[in-house]
């Protein structure tokens, strides 16, 4: 667990990297659509910029270095550098079924009541309003349940499956590839910050479930 210094530090260093949003949202600027792009970030093939649509049907893609902000219906997404995501549900809506996450990572939060599946080459999670953070292999994914509820389903295998509940992190874990010898492992809590889920969900007009120190976040960054 970070000590207190430790969250200050991480608070200020989220807070530099996403002084973007926070501004956004005093000017009351950011709808839905992109929020923010940094680097190489594409739509459908298409440079993303601030205020484009992102719609079911779309493929979202990021280079090295390169992330994207952006809010579809009510809920909201980060993904980071090296990552290909398809938004999944009928074709041209503004209202998400879930994603497919070939490759790289995605911290979301989802609005509560809706049923919606996240996708990876070795998992299937079903989630209703949760906030959920993917790292997605062709070996394993990693999925923290931040909050709320998930389904975490082994594609090799169907029957390794748990139901998982959190409040805060409590339940990381790692989805196995096919000849592993356990299809769901318990993992840390890696590369995500309670900032970034603040700022999601204040996309979307809401407040994560959990109440961090004023002016403190956990900060849990380390290589994957």
């Amino acid at each position: 667990m970070p000590n207190r210094r430790e969250w200050l530090s991480g608070a200020s260093l989220i807070a530099l990297q996403f002084a973007f949003l926070r501004e956004a949202l005093a000017l009351g600027g950011v709808e839905k659509g992109i929020a923010h792009v940094k680097g190489d970030a594409r739509i459908n093939g298409t440079p993303a910029k601030a205020g484009m649509d992102v719609k079911a049907g779309d493929v979202v893609t990021t280079g090295p270095g390169s992330e994207i902000a952006f809010v579809i219906g009510r809920d909201a997404f980060l993904v980071r550098a090296n990552s290909r995501v398809e938004i999944q549900g009928e074709k041209d809506s503004l209202i998400a079924a879930g994603l497919r996450i070939l490759t790289g990572a995605v911290l979301s939060v989802f609005t509560p009541g809706q049923p919606k599946r996240v996708q990876t080459a070795t998992a299937t999670i079903g989630i209703r309003g949760t906030g959920l953070y993917v790292e997605a292999a062709q070996d394993k994914t990693y999925v923290c349940t931040c909050y709320g509820a998930a389904e975490i389903v082994s594609s090799a295998d169907p029957s390794a499956r748990e139901l998982v509940r959190t409040t805060h992190h409590e339940q990381p874990r790692y989805v196995m590839a096919k000849g592993a010898p356990q299809m769901l492992m318990e993992a840390p809590v890696i590369n995500h910050t309670d900032a970034e889920l603040t700022l999601l969900e204040s996309l979307c007009g809401r407040q994560p479930p959990f109440a961090p120190w004023p002016g403190e976040e956990i900060n849990r960054r380390r290589a994957y």
